[in-house]
This record gives structure tokens, C-alpha cells and sequence, in this order.
């Protein structure tokens, strides 16, 4: 089945069976390496990507569910002249370790921060359920508050 996907600002025409998983999708027939495969169940969130501004499991998101709405992968993030405050975060505070998980973390980071722009301790462990091996999670959280704060400086 075709399917007409607005990945990133650009309309991508794909061929693929519609219980066929977004990410396999995005990588490889999209050629968008930044999401990753880690567990293929949703529960470590390598893959996340946004699907209208939410944060989802590429990994168990048929693209036949996607229909119209507009996805943003980590590749798609970033500004033409600057990257995400969140993006942006992460490089300041030294986040990523071995990075396999990144895209993921930043995409669900973002998602919680358009809708907590402050968010608490609770409320970033309650909404942010990626995993990390490495362990980051100290950064990861120094991260998210230095992200809210250029953010709120406008920084973009």
C-alpha cells in the first residue's frame, strides 16, 4: 500500500504495508537513521518520535495509524540556522554517553516540555519513561532544566 507521509516539513510518498512499524518505515526505506531500534515492545524509547507534536514508539506505531498527521524525527528537529533549545541543552550539560538512546530522550524531552514547560522532579520522572543504559539520567535532568530555561529565554 502507498502512503503519503509528511515527515519533517516534506510530504514522502512510501510503499509499505499499513501494520508495518513507522520506524522500519523511517529508516529503512526513508533513509532517517536517528530513531533507533532497541526493544521493538515500546518500553525503552530509542524510537521515539513526535506524531503531531506527541511523543510516540516508532517501533509499535503502524504506519497505516499515522494517516495525515505530521511526524518529526530527530533529523527534523533542529531550525535551519539553529538547533532545538533542547538539542541545544544536551550538548551543554555533556548528556550522551554511548548516545544510542539520544534521539529518543530528546524527542520525549520536548514533547513533556511543550506541555510542562517547568515541569517537577514527578512530573519528569512520571512522563519521561526512556531508558538509558549508560545511566545519564543525572545530565539527563540537568538537561531538561537548562532546556526550560532557554526556552523560556526564547532561544531557539
Amino acid at each position: 500500500m502507498t502512503f503519503a507521509l509528511r515527515i519533517n516539513g516534506q510530504t514522502r510518498p512510501v510503499d509499505a504495508p499499513p501494520d508495518q512499524p513507522l520506524l522500519w518505515v523511517l529508516r529503512e526505506q526513508l533513509g532517517l537513521k536517528g530513531s533507533k531500534y532497541g526493544c521493538g515492545i515500546g518500553a525503552c524509547g530509542a524510537c521515539t518520535v513526535h506524531v503531531d507534536g506527541q511523543a510516540v514508539r516508532a517501533c509499535v506505531t503502524p504506519v497505516g495509524a499515522v494517516g495525515q498527521a505530521s511526524i518529526t524525527t530527530i533529523e527534523g528537529l533542529a531550525g535551519k540556522a539553529s538547533l532545538h533549545p533542547v538539542q541545544q541543552a544536551w550538548i551543554e550539560e555533556d548528556v550522551a554517553q554511548c548516545g544510542y538512546c539520544q534521539a529518543g530522550q530528546i524527542m520525549a524531552v520536548v514533547s513533556l516540555l511543550a506541555e510542562t514547560p517547568s515541569p517537577s522532579d514527578d512530573e519528569i520522572d512520571a512522563r519521561l519513561t526512556n531508558l538509558c543504559r549508560c545511566g545519564t539520567y543525572t545530565r539527563i535532568r540537568a538537561a531538561i532544566r537548562r532546556a526550560a530555561e532557554l526556552m523560556k529565554q526564547g532561544v531557539a
